[in-house]
C-alpha cells in the first residue's frame, strides 16, 4: 500500500472513531456528501485539503502522517513457526484469541485464571511473534489484516480439530442468534469456488459487525464463534453403502 493510500486509510479511521459521517464532515467544510465520498475512494486529495479536513475534524494531521508512516503491511495468515509456537504454549494461544476479539488485559485477567505479570509476559511473547504491537500502559494494536485466518491444515486449524471441534458441535445451536445448517449439493468447480468467495466475504462481514460493536459496552455483547467448512465430501458411513 503506498503512502497516500495510508494517509487516507488512518484519516478514514480516525473519522470512524471520533463518530463524523461523510454528511458531517461535507456540511463542516461546504462540500458535498459525493464529492467527499469520491475524494475518498479516488484517494486523491491534497494536503491542504487534507489539513482542512482535519481541522474541521478536531484531527491532529501530524498524528495522521505518523501512523501512516508508522504503518506496516498486515498479514492475512501468520506464518508457520508463528503457529507452532501458539500451540505449544495453550495458554498463549488463549491470549491470542482474545486479541483476535480485541479482549483488553484486564478483560483477559478478570476472565481467565491468569495474573496480571503473566498476563503482560504472554503479551510480550505475542508481540515477539508479531501477533500483536504491544504498546505503553499495557496496551496493543493488531499485526494482522482484518482478513486474518489460521493457515489450512496448519498448527491451530489441527489444534482446533483435536481438542475444540467436538466441544463447539457439543451444544444444540438453538440459542438466541445460533445456527447450524449442513447442505449438501453436486456443484461444478466454478460453482464451488464461487461460494468460497462468498464464505470470504461472510468472513469479512463477521470482522466488520466486530469492529462496529467494540463501541459498546461488555454487557452488550457475548462471544459467538462462526465455524466454516466447505469441501468435497462424503460420509464415509454413506460410502460404505454405495455400488
Amino acid at each position: 500500500m503506498s503512502s497516500p493510500d495510508m494517509v487516507l486509510d488512518v484519516l478514514r479511521a480516525e473519522l470512524r472513531a471520533a463518530g463524523i459521517t461523510y454528511k458531517m464532515l461535507a456540511d463542516r467544510i461546504a462540500m458535498s456528501e459525493s464529492s467527499i465520498k469520491r475524494m475518498f475512494g479516488q484517494k486523491d486529495m491534497t494536503l491542504s485539503r487534507l489539513a482542512q479536513i482535519c481541522q474541521a475534524a478536531g484531527v491532529n494531521m501530524e498524528d495522521v502522517l505518523r501512523r501512516a508512516a508508522d504503518a506496516r503491511p498486515q498479514a492475512d495468515t501468520l506464518t508457520l513457526p508463528q503457529e507452532t509456537s501458539l500451540v505449544a504454549n495453550p495458554r498463549l494461544l488463549l491470549v491470542a484469541i482474545c486479541c483476535l476479539g480485541h479482549w483488553s488485559l484486564e478483560q483477559i485477567v478478570e476472565t481467565y485464571r491468569l495474573t496480571e505479570p503473566e498476563c503482560i509476559g504472554l503479551l510480550a511473547e505475542l508481540d515477539r511473534l508479531g501477533l500483536i504491537e504491544l504498546k505503553p500502559l499495557n496496551r496493543y494494536s493488531l499485526r494482522v489484516s482484518n482478513a486474518f485466518r489460521w493457515l489450512p491444515d496448519g498448527p491451530v486449524q489441527r489444534y482446533f480439530r483435536e481438542h475444540v471441534v467436538g466441544d463447539y458441535f457439543d451444544g444444540r445451536f438453538d440459542g438466541p442468534g445460533e445456527a447450524l445448517m449442513c447442505l449438501p449439493a453436486r456443484l461444478s468447480l466454478a460453482s464451488a469456488a464461487e461460494l468460497t468467495e462468498k464464505i470470504y466475504q461472510l468472513a469479512g462481514e463477521l470482522a466488520r459487525l466486530h469492529r462496529n460493536d467494540r463501541r459498546l459496552a461488555p454487557r452488550e455483547r457475548d462471544g459467538f464463534t462462526l465455524l466454516v467448512g466447505f469441501r468435497s465430501w462424503e460420509f464415509s458411513a454413506f460410502t460404505a453403502l454405495r455400488r
